[in-house]
């Protein structure tokens, strides 16, 4: 019962919105009590936290099988990019939720949630340095911005991606590692 309030939840607050969605229009959807979600649940806030836990550490937990696995730092790069918009579009309402509904956790469970988003892009950050150190990327690139750049991109990705759309997920990561490591110049042949 308590994957299925936080399957439907994910739907309502996708849909509507956290502060639009009450516990009540939660228990209405599974023709349940309040007592059921109550059982399992302290608050909304804490069904938020617990839907924000989940995305970010499953995040982490693929992240980490990236970059402990044999290849090239581009390679790393693409497959972590590649993961998230795989991610996205694979639980659309659930990073919808996850950036249009962080606002409203208390001020615990955010630097609960920063913290392993600050490990996710230090993770990013850490392949570009060693990218830029193996002189696979150019020297001149400030690894910082480059993560944010990437960051800023994909997750952004959410408003927009549509998996059937004219580009999948990997024609879409492609570009976006080909526009952060190569830019937009035509180069010489």
């Amino acid at each position: 019962m308590k994957e299925k309030i936080i399957e439907v939840s994910i739907g309502l607050f996708g849909k509507n919105g956290f502060t639009e969605t009450s516990i009540q229009d939660i228990v209405e959807e599974l023709g349940v009590t309040k007592g059921t979600f109550y059982y399992y649940f302290k608050s909304k806030e804490e069904l938020l936290m617990e839907i924000h836990l989940r995305y970010i550490e499953d995040l982490l937990v693929s992240q980490e099988e990236i970059v402990n696995q044999i290849g090239t730092q581009e390679q790393k790069l693409f497959e972590m990019v590649y993961m998230l918009m795989k991610h996205i579009e694979g639980h659309g309402q659930s990073a919808r939720v996850f950036f249009r509904e962080m606002q409203h956790l208390n001020e615990n469970h955010l630097k609960d949630i920063f913290k392993k988003s600050d490990q996710f892009k230090e993770n990013i950050k850490k392949v570009i340095e060693a990218g830029i150190n193996e002189g696979e990327f150019r020297k001149d690139l400030h690894a910082n911005i480059v993560t944010l750049a990437i960051l800023g991109a994909v997750n952004w990705s959410y408003h927009w991606f549509d998996p059937k759309g004219e580009l999948d997920e990997k024609a879409v990561s492609k570009i976006y590692i080909d526009l952060m490591l190569n830019g937009l110049k035509e180069t010489e042949r």
